[in-house]
């Protein structure tokens, strides 16, 4: 999985970086989603895409993030009362990690957006896409922060809506024209990658809170 992603993600930059023909798909995608808009001709659809898309901006996706992992530091807090206020600085190192990854990227590929207008002294780049990246590290790590003091159904539910907002913060991008196709998927595996990483720490510093009526683990609280 992380090496699919990884390579997708050299894939897409190596396109972006020489206007290779993989960009057909972006400007494939464009004129079809404009086709649709055209064809549904909705006020709400376009306004749930615009509203989607916010959802990836630093607010409110950061401070989701800090508050996620408050409330899991204190659900951890009898359970481990050596560990509890570990995912506090995981999740501040993850909001520190998304713009020290995405400025440089979109200053160094400075891509035009989907109108194609040249970039203002003042832009970045709209590769990739920061709101994508914000949402899905975010959002992601928080879940990943609150999902081990949950139950198994209670993880797997927070998980699946989790996933289901990331994907449509990426598909409003696309919808409301803010962002190429690949802005947003190259995104996504980069998230991906950190989230892999991200999954593998929180599993060893932060065992897994037991649930009501669940046997603690041996060396839970430990250390």
């Amino acid at each position: 999985m992380p090496t699919t992603l990884a390579v997708l993600l050299v894939l897409i930059s190596w396109q972006v970086a020489t206007d290779g023909p993989l960009l057909g798909l972006d400007t494939g995608t464009r004129h079809a989603v404009h086709e649709l808009r055209r064809a549904l001709h909705s006020t709400l659809v376009n306004h749930l895409g615009a509203g989607l898309s916010d959802l990836g901006g630093a607010v409110p996706a950061v401070p989701v993030l800090l508050g996620a992992a408050g409330l899991a530091a204190v659900r951890r807090r009898d359970a481990a009362p050596s560990r509890w206020w570990l995912p506090l600085p995981l999740a501040a190192a993850a909001a520190v990690l998304i713009p020290l990854l995405v400025v440089p990227a979109k200053a160094w590929f400075a891509r035009p957006g989907p109108y194609g207008l040249p970039l203002a002294p003042d832009q970045w780049g709209w590769y990739p896409s920061g709101h994508t990246a914000t949402s899905a590290i975010a959002y992601g790590t928080a879940a990943l922060l609150l999902g081990g003091t949950l139950a198994a159904d209670a993880r797997l539910v927070l998980y699946t809506c989790t996933a289901m907002l990331c994907l449509g913060v990426g598909a409003g991008l696309v919808w409301s024209d803010y962002h190429w196709l690949l802005d947003v998927v190259a995104s996504w595996c980069l998230a991906g990658l950190l989230l892999w990483v991200a999954a593998a720490l929180v599993r060893r510093a932060l065992p897994r809170v037991p649930a009501d009526g669940e046997r603690p683990p041996p060396h839970w609280g430990s250390g």
